[in-house]
């Protein structure tokens, strides 16, 4: 009879483990850590199409972005559908591109990590409070807030902090990104 019940007791101990692991994976994968498939060329030569990154929901959720993050967010002509660029402006920036080279604030950007660029010309405006505005590395195939404005701080999901696959590519983006 001892026998019996110290199975029973192992499988309600193993079961309550699982759930609490399940549980807690949950709480992780909703709050902490994303991932995010890499669909298209407008990030290359930094990101590339199949590549898988994780994201992190903690950079949005303390405080927003710095420019230079790359992020994931909610398209916002089509919030069911996700997108991935680099942040150039901030709340409150003012921004300009001239013969596709991007000005904040006056002040040309200097773009330390791989930009293919275009010839594509903007005028100035302000970046408006809870808001951001996105470029794709690949600025003649990228469709960003060129086209389709200002991407309001809610709809971003997290910013990518690791490529984990392909393996061949795994690599932390801070060391592909060049930072700022």
């Amino acid at each position: 009879m001892a026998g019996a019940e110290s199975r029973v007791r192992s499988l309600v101990d193993l079961t309550e483990t699982i759930l609490i692991a399940v549980a807690f994976a949950l709480v992780i994968r909703a709050y902490v850590v994303g991932s995010f498939v890499v669909n298209g060329d407008s990030m290359n030569p930094t990101l590339f199409t199949g590549e898988r990154v994780c994201i992190s929901r903690l950079t949005i959720a303390r405080g927003g972005p710095e420019r230079g993050d790359i992020v994931v967010f909610q398209y916002p002509l089509d919030p069911s559908r996700a997108f991935v660029k680099r942040v150039v402006g901030l709340p409150g920036d003012s921004m300009e591109i001239r013969g596709g080279r991007v000005l904040v604030n006056g002040s040309f950007l200097s773009e330390s990590y791989s930009v293919i660029r275009d010839q594509s010309s903007l005028p100035a405006m302000r970046v408006p409070e809870g808001q951001v505005f996105v470029l794709g590395d690949n600025r003649p195939v990228s469709e960003d807030s060129r086209f389709f404005g200002f991407v309001p701080l809610e709809n971003l999901r997290g910013e990518v902090f690791l490529v984990y696959w392909p393996p061949s590519r795994f690599e932390w983006v801070g060391a592909r990104a060049g930072g700022y």
